[in-house]
Protein backbone atom coordinates (compact mmCIF):
# COMPACT_ATOMS: atom_id res chain seq x y z
CA UNK A 1 0.00 0.00 0.00
CA UNK A 2 1.34 3.43 -0.69
CA UNK A 3 2.64 5.63 2.39
CA UNK A 4 0.59 8.09 1.67
CA UNK A 5 -2.80 6.13 1.58
CA UNK A 6 -1.52 3.93 4.81
CA UNK A 7 -1.17 7.21 6.73
CA UNK A 8 -4.60 9.09 6.06
CA UNK A 9 -6.16 5.81 6.10
CA UNK A 10 -4.64 5.33 9.51
CA UNK A 11 -5.51 9.16 10.79
CA UNK A 12 -9.42 8.04 9.41
CA UNK A 13 -9.27 5.11 11.59
CA UNK A 14 -7.98 6.63 14.56
CA UNK A 15 -10.83 9.30 13.95
CA UNK A 16 -13.61 6.97 14.16
CA UNK A 17 -12.43 5.03 16.91
CA UNK A 18 -12.24 8.19 18.93
CA UNK A 19 -15.37 9.49 18.17
CA UNK A 20 -17.69 6.74 17.52
CA UNK A 21 -19.55 6.59 21.04
CA UNK A 22 -20.35 10.53 20.72
CA UNK A 23 -22.89 9.93 18.42
CA UNK A 24 -24.53 7.36 20.71
CA UNK A 25 -28.14 8.63 22.37
CA UNK A 26 -29.92 7.33 25.34
CA UNK A 27 -33.60 7.49 25.03
CA UNK A 28 -35.20 10.23 26.09
CA UNK A 29 -38.66 12.38 25.36
CA UNK A 30 -40.44 10.80 22.79
CA UNK A 31 -37.41 8.34 21.59
CA UNK A 32 -38.04 4.95 23.55
CA UNK A 33 -35.07 3.51 22.00
CA UNK A 34 -31.61 4.04 22.27
CA UNK A 35 -30.33 5.26 18.60
CA UNK A 36 -27.50 6.90 16.46
CA UNK A 37 -27.18 10.67 15.62
CA UNK A 38 -25.25 12.02 12.79
CA UNK A 39 -22.86 13.81 14.59
CA UNK A 40 -21.43 14.48 17.83
CA UNK A 41 -23.02 17.62 18.27
CA UNK A 42 -26.92 16.45 17.10
CA UNK A 43 -29.65 14.74 19.06
CA UNK A 44 -31.89 14.32 16.09
CA UNK A 45 -32.52 10.51 14.27
CA UNK A 46 -32.27 11.10 10.59
CA UNK A 47 -33.32 8.61 8.25
CA UNK A 48 -30.75 7.48 5.49
CA UNK A 49 -28.06 8.90 7.89
CA UNK A 50 -28.25 6.47 11.06
CA UNK A 51 -28.32 3.81 8.43
CA UNK A 52 -25.60 4.92 6.65
CA UNK A 53 -23.20 5.94 10.14
CA UNK A 54 -24.50 2.52 10.86
CA UNK A 55 -22.49 0.82 8.22
CA UNK A 56 -19.34 2.96 9.51
CA UNK A 57 -19.14 2.42 12.77
CA UNK A 58 -19.88 -1.56 12.55
CA UNK A 59 -16.11 -1.41 11.27
CA UNK A 60 -15.00 -0.83 14.39
CA UNK A 61 -17.14 -1.59 17.04
CA UNK A 62 -18.97 -4.54 18.43
CA UNK A 63 -22.68 -6.17 18.51
CA UNK A 64 -21.97 -5.97 22.40
CA UNK A 65 -21.21 -2.15 22.45
CA UNK A 66 -23.64 -1.09 19.34
CA UNK A 67 -26.09 -3.00 19.25
CA UNK A 68 -29.08 -1.78 21.06
CA UNK A 69 -28.17 1.54 19.54
CA UNK A 70 -28.79 0.51 16.03
CA UNK A 71 -32.00 -1.68 16.78
CA UNK A 72 -33.33 1.41 18.69
CA UNK A 73 -32.74 3.87 14.91
CA UNK A 74 -34.91 1.32 13.38
CA UNK A 75 -37.93 0.65 16.32
CA UNK A 76 -37.46 4.72 16.94
CA UNK A 77 -38.75 5.03 13.37
CA UNK A 78 -41.40 2.00 13.53
CA UNK A 79 -42.88 3.57 16.76
CA UNK A 80 -43.54 6.54 14.74
CA UNK A 81 -45.50 4.92 11.62
CA UNK A 82 -48.92 6.45 11.34
CA UNK A 83 -52.22 4.63 10.09
CA UNK A 84 -51.17 4.80 6.40
CA UNK A 85 -47.74 4.15 6.42
CA UNK A 86 -46.01 7.49 6.75
CA UNK A 87 -43.03 7.46 8.97
CA UNK A 88 -40.99 10.87 9.66
CA UNK A 89 -37.89 11.61 8.04
CA UNK A 90 -36.48 12.93 11.19
CA UNK A 91 -37.16 12.49 15.42
CA UNK A 92 -35.85 14.51 18.06
CA UNK A 93 -36.77 14.09 21.86
CA UNK A 94 -38.92 16.76 21.40
CA UNK A 95 -41.03 15.66 18.15
CA UNK A 96 -40.97 14.16 14.79
CA UNK A 97 -40.93 16.46 11.33
CA UNK A 98 -42.57 16.56 9.55
CA UNK A 99 -46.02 15.99 11.45
CA UNK A 100 -48.41 14.79 8.70
CA UNK A 101 -51.79 15.84 7.74
CA UNK A 102 -54.70 14.24 5.70
CA UNK A 103 -53.38 15.37 2.57
CA UNK A 104 -50.71 13.38 1.02
CA UNK A 105 -48.28 15.86 -0.52
CA UNK A 106 -44.95 15.55 2.10
CA UNK A 107 -42.45 13.22 1.86
CA UNK A 108 -41.97 10.34 3.76
CA UNK A 109 -38.18 8.45 5.71
CA UNK A 110 -36.49 7.77 2.53
CA UNK A 111 -36.76 3.88 1.61
CA UNK A 112 -33.69 2.49 3.70
CA UNK A 113 -35.00 1.08 6.74
CA UNK A 114 -36.07 -2.40 5.77
CA UNK A 115 -32.46 -2.16 4.62
CA UNK A 116 -31.22 -0.87 7.52
CA UNK A 117 -33.59 -2.91 9.56
CA UNK A 118 -31.69 -6.42 7.48
CA UNK A 119 -28.11 -4.95 8.13
CA UNK A 120 -28.76 -4.99 11.56
CA UNK A 121 -30.50 -8.18 12.13
CA UNK A 122 -27.16 -9.85 10.18
CA UNK A 123 -24.96 -7.97 11.68
CA UNK A 124 -26.31 -9.37 15.32
CA UNK A 125 -27.78 -12.59 14.13
CA UNK A 126 -31.08 -12.33 15.32
CA UNK A 127 -34.45 -11.45 13.36
CA UNK A 128 -36.56 -11.80 16.41
CA UNK A 129 -36.67 -8.00 17.65
CA UNK A 130 -38.48 -7.12 14.33
CA UNK A 131 -41.26 -9.64 14.47
CA UNK A 132 -43.10 -7.79 16.64
CA UNK A 133 -42.78 -4.37 14.39
CA UNK A 134 -42.72 -6.38 11.13
CA UNK A 135 -46.32 -5.12 10.14
CA UNK A 136 -45.21 -1.30 10.29
CA UNK A 137 -42.44 -1.94 7.98
CA UNK A 138 -44.98 -3.57 5.72
CA UNK A 139 -47.41 -0.62 5.79
CA UNK A 140 -44.20 1.94 5.52
CA UNK A 141 -43.12 -0.06 2.15
CA UNK A 142 -46.94 -0.16 0.97
CA UNK A 143 -47.23 3.64 1.51
CA UNK A 144 -45.04 3.94 -1.26
CA UNK A 145 -46.46 1.73 -3.55
CA UNK A 146 -50.50 2.92 -2.99
CA UNK A 147 -49.37 6.81 -3.25
CA UNK A 148 -45.57 6.88 -4.62
CA UNK A 149 -45.97 4.56 -7.67
CA UNK A 150 -46.79 5.71 -11.50
CA UNK A 151 -48.77 3.81 -14.00
CA UNK A 152 -45.30 3.32 -15.27
CA UNK A 153 -44.49 1.12 -12.27
CA UNK A 154 -42.04 3.93 -11.28
CA UNK A 155 -41.82 5.95 -8.00
CA UNK A 156 -41.67 9.66 -7.53
CA UNK A 157 -41.23 11.79 -4.91
CA UNK A 158 -44.39 13.55 -3.02
CA UNK A 159 -42.51 17.34 -3.58
CA UNK A 160 -38.67 18.28 -3.38
CA UNK A 161 -38.16 18.85 0.06
CA UNK A 162 -36.01 16.82 2.51
CA UNK A 163 -34.92 13.98 -0.49
CA UNK A 164 -31.40 13.48 0.88
CA UNK A 165 -29.56 14.93 -2.69
CA UNK A 166 -30.92 18.08 -1.48
CA UNK A 167 -31.06 20.36 -4.71
CA UNK A 168 -31.27 17.52 -7.21
CA UNK A 169 -31.90 19.07 -10.64
CA UNK A 170 -34.40 16.58 -11.59
CA UNK A 171 -36.85 17.33 -8.46
CA UNK A 172 -35.60 20.67 -7.31
CA UNK A 173 -38.65 23.56 -8.05
CA UNK A 174 -40.78 20.66 -9.93
CA UNK A 175 -43.82 19.94 -9.63
CA UNK A 176 -45.32 18.03 -6.84
CA UNK A 177 -45.60 14.11 -7.93
CA UNK A 178 -43.84 14.09 -11.75
CA UNK A 179 -40.26 13.25 -10.04
CA UNK A 180 -39.21 9.79 -10.95
CA UNK A 181 -35.71 10.02 -9.98
CA UNK A 182 -33.03 7.18 -10.65
CA UNK A 183 -32.30 7.81 -6.77
CA UNK A 184 -35.35 7.47 -5.77
CA UNK A 185 -36.01 4.56 -7.77
CA UNK A 186 -32.77 2.35 -6.68
CA UNK A 187 -33.37 2.56 -3.28
CA UNK A 188 -36.89 1.58 -3.56
CA UNK A 189 -35.92 -1.65 -5.11
CA UNK A 190 -33.38 -2.38 -2.44
CA UNK A 191 -35.78 -1.62 0.09
CA UNK A 192 -38.55 -3.47 -1.61
CA UNK A 193 -36.05 -6.68 -2.07
CA UNK A 194 -34.92 -5.95 1.56
CA UNK A 195 -38.48 -6.31 3.19
CA UNK A 196 -38.86 -9.96 1.04
CA UNK A 197 -35.44 -11.04 2.83
CA UNK A 198 -36.24 -9.85 6.42
CA UNK A 199 -39.92 -12.07 5.66
CA UNK A 200 -38.10 -14.69 4.57
CA UNK A 201 -36.05 -14.88 8.27
CA UNK A 202 -39.15 -14.68 9.84
CA UNK A 203 -41.26 -17.32 8.29
CA UNK A 204 -43.38 -15.14 6.39
CA UNK A 205 -43.00 -16.99 3.10
CA UNK A 206 -46.28 -15.45 1.51
CA UNK A 207 -44.79 -12.39 2.35
CA UNK A 208 -41.56 -12.55 1.51
CA UNK A 209 -42.99 -13.92 -2.03
CA UNK A 210 -45.05 -10.66 -3.05
CA UNK A 211 -42.01 -8.73 -2.33
CA UNK A 212 -39.67 -10.62 -4.30
CA UNK A 213 -41.72 -10.02 -7.17
CA UNK A 214 -42.66 -6.71 -6.85
CA UNK A 215 -38.72 -6.03 -6.63
CA UNK A 216 -38.05 -7.91 -9.33
CA UNK A 217 -40.80 -5.72 -11.53
CA UNK A 218 -39.60 -2.65 -10.00
CA UNK A 219 -35.71 -4.40 -11.43
CA UNK A 220 -37.03 -4.48 -15.11
CA UNK A 221 -39.02 -1.36 -14.66
CA UNK A 222 -35.92 0.60 -13.96
CA UNK A 223 -33.32 -1.47 -16.39
CA UNK A 224 -35.75 -0.68 -19.63
CA UNK A 225 -36.95 2.60 -19.09
CA UNK A 226 -34.91 4.77 -16.78
CA UNK A 227 -31.54 3.25 -19.13
CA UNK A 228 -30.68 5.81 -22.32
CA UNK A 229 -29.11 3.75 -25.20
CA UNK A 230 -27.76 6.82 -26.77
CA UNK A 231 -25.57 8.24 -23.29
CA UNK A 232 -25.11 5.00 -22.29
CA UNK A 233 -26.81 6.01 -18.42
CA UNK A 234 -29.56 5.66 -16.20
CA UNK A 235 -31.79 8.84 -15.71
CA UNK A 236 -34.19 10.14 -13.70
CA UNK A 237 -37.86 10.23 -15.60
CA UNK A 238 -40.34 13.44 -16.12
CA UNK A 239 -43.75 12.52 -14.93
CA UNK A 240 -45.22 15.80 -15.51
CA UNK A 241 -47.58 15.40 -18.99
CA UNK A 242 -50.79 16.18 -19.46
CA UNK A 243 -53.60 13.91 -19.42
CA UNK A 244 -54.64 12.58 -22.83
CA UNK A 245 -57.53 13.97 -23.87
CA UNK A 246 -59.55 12.09 -26.40
CA UNK A 247 -61.87 15.34 -27.55
CA UNK A 248 -58.96 17.47 -28.17
CA UNK A 249 -58.92 18.49 -31.80
CA UNK A 250 -55.76 18.89 -32.22
CA UNK A 251 -54.12 15.99 -30.44
CA UNK A 252 -56.56 12.80 -30.67
CA UNK A 253 -55.07 11.90 -34.10
CA UNK A 254 -51.81 11.06 -32.53
CA UNK A 255 -51.87 10.91 -28.74
CA UNK A 256 -48.53 10.32 -27.11
CA UNK A 257 -48.03 6.67 -26.55
CA UNK A 258 -45.07 7.20 -23.77
CA UNK A 259 -46.47 7.81 -19.95
CA UNK A 260 -43.32 9.92 -19.52
CA UNK A 261 -39.85 11.26 -20.96
CA UNK A 262 -36.34 10.81 -19.55
CA UNK A 263 -34.57 13.59 -18.13
CA UNK A 264 -31.34 13.25 -19.44
CA UNK A 265 -29.38 15.22 -16.95
CA UNK A 266 -25.77 13.99 -15.91
CA UNK A 267 -26.25 13.32 -12.11
CA UNK A 268 -24.10 11.18 -10.08
CA UNK A 269 -27.40 8.80 -8.93
CA UNK A 270 -27.22 7.03 -12.01
CA UNK A 271 -24.22 4.80 -11.00
CA UNK A 272 -26.68 3.64 -8.53
CA UNK A 273 -27.91 1.23 -10.70
CA UNK A 274 -24.67 -0.58 -10.21
CA UNK A 275 -24.84 0.21 -6.16
CA UNK A 276 -28.18 -1.65 -6.34
CA UNK A 277 -27.04 -4.76 -8.91
CA UNK A 278 -29.48 -3.33 -11.42
CA UNK A 279 -27.91 -2.57 -14.53
CA UNK A 280 -26.61 -5.47 -17.21
CA UNK A 281 -22.95 -5.77 -17.24
CA UNK A 282 -23.19 -4.64 -21.06
CA UNK A 283 -25.14 -1.26 -19.45
CA UNK A 284 -22.59 -1.21 -16.56
CA UNK A 285 -19.66 -1.25 -18.81
CA UNK A 286 -20.74 1.71 -20.87
CA UNK A 287 -21.26 3.46 -17.58
CA UNK A 288 -18.03 3.57 -16.64
CA UNK A 289 -16.30 3.86 -19.50
CA UNK A 290 -18.33 6.33 -21.10
CA UNK A 291 -19.43 8.14 -17.92
CA UNK A 292 -17.52 7.34 -14.77
CA UNK A 293 -14.27 7.42 -16.05
CA UNK A 294 -14.58 10.89 -18.39
CA UNK A 295 -13.26 13.79 -16.90
CA UNK A 296 -15.82 16.07 -18.70
CA UNK A 297 -18.60 14.84 -16.70
CA UNK A 298 -18.35 12.82 -13.73
CA UNK A 299 -14.25 11.85 -13.37
CA UNK A 300 -12.13 14.18 -10.45
CA UNK A 301 -9.47 14.71 -8.46
CA UNK A 302 -11.55 14.02 -5.99
CA UNK A 303 -14.01 11.40 -7.01
CA UNK A 304 -17.35 11.23 -8.42
CA UNK A 305 -18.64 14.68 -8.95
CA UNK A 306 -22.71 15.12 -7.33
CA UNK A 307 -23.45 16.92 -11.27
CA UNK A 308 -21.71 16.77 -14.46
CA UNK A 309 -19.76 19.56 -14.94
CA UNK A 310 -21.12 19.64 -18.53
CA UNK A 311 -24.58 21.01 -17.12
CA UNK A 312 -25.48 24.30 -17.12
CA UNK A 313 -26.12 23.98 -13.34
CA UNK A 314 -23.02 22.72 -12.33
CA UNK A 315 -21.66 24.88 -9.76
CA UNK A 316 -19.67 24.42 -6.44
CA UNK A 317 -20.74 27.42 -3.30
CA UNK A 318 -21.44 27.16 0.06
CA UNK A 319 -25.28 26.67 0.69
CA UNK A 320 -27.38 24.83 3.09
CA UNK A 321 -30.81 23.96 3.61
CA UNK A 322 -30.31 23.24 0.48
CA UNK A 323 -27.32 21.77 0.99
CA UNK A 324 -25.12 22.26 -2.40
CA UNK A 325 -25.42 18.59 -4.71
CA UNK A 326 -24.71 20.49 -8.18
CA UNK A 327 -20.95 19.75 -8.22
CA UNK A 328 -19.41 19.16 -5.28
CA UNK A 329 -18.25 15.58 -3.84
CA UNK A 330 -20.22 14.28 -1.14
CA UNK A 331 -19.19 10.97 1.20
CA UNK A 332 -22.08 9.20 0.11
CA UNK A 333 -21.88 9.46 -3.67
CA UNK A 334 -18.63 8.37 -3.59
CA UNK A 335 -19.32 4.87 -1.46
CA UNK A 336 -22.04 3.77 -3.32
CA UNK A 337 -20.85 4.33 -6.48
CA UNK A 338 -17.40 2.66 -4.90
CA UNK A 339 -19.75 -0.46 -4.18
CA UNK A 340 -21.33 -0.39 -7.55
CA UNK A 341 -17.76 -0.60 -9.10
CA UNK A 342 -17.25 -3.72 -7.01
CA UNK A 343 -20.50 -5.52 -7.42
CA UNK A 344 -19.69 -5.47 -11.42
CA UNK A 345 -15.83 -6.09 -10.91
CA UNK A 346 -14.26 -3.10 -11.87
CA UNK A 347 -11.75 -3.41 -8.97
CA UNK A 348 -9.13 -0.84 -10.24
CA UNK A 349 -11.75 1.63 -10.91
CA UNK A 350 -12.76 1.10 -7.09
CA UNK A 351 -9.53 0.72 -5.70
CA UNK A 352 -8.70 4.09 -7.42
CA UNK A 353 -12.11 6.23 -5.97
CA UNK A 354 -11.08 4.39 -2.58
CA UNK A 355 -7.89 5.94 -2.29
CA UNK A 356 -9.19 9.37 -3.48
CA UNK A 357 -11.93 9.27 -0.50
CA UNK A 358 -9.26 8.34 2.04
CA UNK A 359 -6.78 10.84 0.72
CA UNK A 360 -9.48 13.50 0.93
CA UNK A 361 -11.21 12.61 4.38
CA UNK A 362 -7.46 11.95 5.74
CA UNK A 363 -5.86 15.18 5.01
CA UNK A 364 -9.09 17.34 5.91
CA UNK A 365 -9.13 15.59 9.73
CA UNK A 366 -5.06 15.97 9.42
CA UNK A 367 -5.38 19.99 8.81
CA UNK A 368 -9.13 20.53 10.76
CA UNK A 369 -9.17 17.63 13.29
CA UNK A 370 -12.62 17.16 11.34
CA UNK A 371 -14.58 16.66 8.14
CA UNK A 372 -16.40 19.05 5.83
CA UNK A 373 -20.01 18.64 4.70
CA UNK A 374 -18.95 18.34 0.99
CA UNK A 375 -15.86 18.99 -1.20
CA UNK A 376 -14.12 20.92 -4.23
CA UNK A 377 -13.69 18.18 -6.59
CA UNK A 378 -10.82 19.55 -7.94
CA UNK A 379 -9.08 20.59 -5.10
CA UNK A 380 -10.03 18.52 -2.78
CA UNK A 381 -10.66 21.17 -0.09
CA UNK A 382 -13.66 21.28 2.00
CA UNK A 383 -16.07 23.27 1.13
CA UNK A 384 -18.66 23.85 4.04
CA UNK A 385 -20.10 22.59 7.18
CA UNK A 386 -16.59 21.63 9.32
CA UNK A 387 -17.74 19.08 11.99
CA UNK A 388 -20.27 16.94 9.41
CA UNK A 389 -19.88 13.18 10.25
CA UNK A 390 -22.48 11.36 9.18
CA UNK A 391 -21.47 9.16 6.06
CA UNK A 392 -18.30 10.34 5.76
CA UNK A 393 -17.24 7.69 8.26
CA UNK A 394 -17.83 5.50 5.54
CA UNK A 395 -14.42 6.32 4.50
CA UNK A 396 -13.17 3.80 6.94
CA UNK A 397 -15.08 1.14 5.50
CA UNK A 398 -13.38 1.97 1.88
CA UNK A 399 -9.62 1.67 3.84
CA UNK A 400 -10.45 -1.27 5.11
CA UNK A 401 -11.05 -2.37 1.96
CA UNK A 402 -7.48 -1.20 0.43
CA UNK A 403 -6.28 -3.35 3.12
CA UNK A 404 -7.84 -6.30 2.46
CA UNK A 405 -6.83 -6.08 -0.85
Amino acid sequence: MDAQIKKYGEIIKKYVEENYRKVFREPAGIMKYKYIVPGSVYESLWDWDSWTTNMALREVASSEDIGEYEKGCVLNFLDKTDSIGRIPILITPQGANPVYTDKINMNVHKPCLAQHALYVSEQNGDFEWLREKFSCLVRFVDFYYDNCRHESGLYFWLNDVAIGIDNDPCVFYRPEKTSATIYLNCLMYKEIWATAEIAKHLGLEDVAAKYAERAEELKICIRDGLWDERNGFFYSADLGLRPIDENEKMHKGSPRNYSYLLQKIDVWSGFMAMWAGIATPEQAERMVKENYLNEKTFYSAGGVRSLSKCEKMYRVIVSGNPSCWTGPIWGIANYLTFLGLINYGYEKEARELAEKTVLMFGKDIEKYGKMHEYYDPDTCEGVHNLGFQSWNLLAVNMYNYLLEK
